[in-house]
């Protein structure tokens, strides 16, 4: 399968998504509030609803044996890219704070969002399944540590330690709640009404477009001409596109081919090395009254770029493994 040309056709889906939603926020078409309005739809209603979907169509007894390898190769994976972050962000900023921003970003990518998108769009539901499993380490890290200690403390300024009980609060959100349901009526096979599973499909089918739309919303707000003149934004935008890709496709050489590891693995894995910066970067601080300009800068450099960079990574992989 020649994956370059899928890829580049499905980024440049997403990002007239993204410019489509910059043109709204910057010419003042939608509210000021359109985009906090847009994350809630999206983390309340069609994450959920693509996650539930996925988990009653394709989980069953038969793939129990495959989750638990996948869900291990997602944890080794986030400990990767936890591990790269922490020096790499002490090369790209030197404040204590923008550390720990950069950090996240490049430990946290938009493997959400933008990750959920590319997957659906290129290989599919049965694909998109395995992700997110895959990517169910990556959630719990976040919870768990990203957002408390770097984000939250971080930007409050509180260097407190955050009560175990607090980061547990977070992991019962909708997104895993949608997960729950869907993997008990998977198992169960248990089958619902026709009109439900149509309610769901096309709440899910509503996650691409919207999370894109939020992006661009979200940089439109932003002096754009300004945050194109940080030259550190590019220094940190070619560590995430570049060399995170490069550092698992070394992995990848390790690997016996033609295996579980070099398919599943390897769209997986690549895919969350690849992505832009996200979004949280920007949001949670600015909650917190701190300055975003960097973060901003980073999400909106990383994601024009991303346009290239994801393609090529995909193509090199396919190139040299596959």
């Amino acid at each position: 399968m020649n994956l370059f040309a899928p890829i580049l056709n499905q980024m440049i889906f997403l990002f007239a998504f993204i410019v489509i939603g910059f043109v709204l926020a910057r010419g003042n078409f939608v509210p000021e509030n359109s985009a906090a309005v847009l994350s809630k739809l999206e983390s309340f209603v069609f994450v959920p609803a693509l996650v539930m979907g996925t988990f009653i169509k394709n989980c069953n007894v038969d793939v129990l044996d495959t989750m638990w390898k996948i869900l291990v190769l997602g944890g080794g994976s986030v400990l990767v890219c936890i591990l790269l972050a922490i020096p790499l962000s002490k090369l790209c900023f030197k404040e204590a704070y923008l550390r720990k921003m950069a950090t996240y970003g490049l430990a946290f990518s938009n493997f959400g969002f933008m990750g959920n998108a590319i997957v659906l769009g290129v290989f599919g539901e049965a694909m998109f399944f395995e992700y997110t499993v895959f990517t169910l380490p990556f959630w719990a890290a976040i919870y768990a540590w990203g957002a408390p200690v770097l984000l939250i403390a971080g930007a409050s300024g509180d260097e407190r330690k955050i009560p175990l009980g607090e980061r547990l609060k977070s992991f019962i959100n909708p997104m895993l709640i949608g997960m729950v349901i869907g993997l008990v009526i998977g198992l169960s096979g248990l089958k619902l009404p026709g009109a439900v599973i149509s309610v769901i499909d096309v709440a899910g089918d509503c996650m691409s477009p919207v999370a894109m739309l939020l992006t661009g919303m979200t940089i439109g707000r932003l002096d754009v001409l300004a945050l194109l003149r940080k030259g550190r934004l590019y220094l940190t935008t070619a560590v995430k596109l570049l060399i995170y890709p490069l550092v698992f496709f070394g992995i990848f050489l390790l690997l016996p081919k033609n295996s579980f590891f070099t398919d599943t693995f390897f769209k997986c894995a690549m895919c969350v090395a690849s992505m832009p910066m996200g979004l949280n970067t920007i949001v949670i601080p600015a909650a917190y009254g701190k300055d975003t300009t960097d973060a901003a800068g980073l999400a909106l450099v990383s994601h024009v770029l991303s346009i290239l960079t994801i393609p090529l990574a995909f193509m090199l992989l396919q190139k040299f493994i596959l």
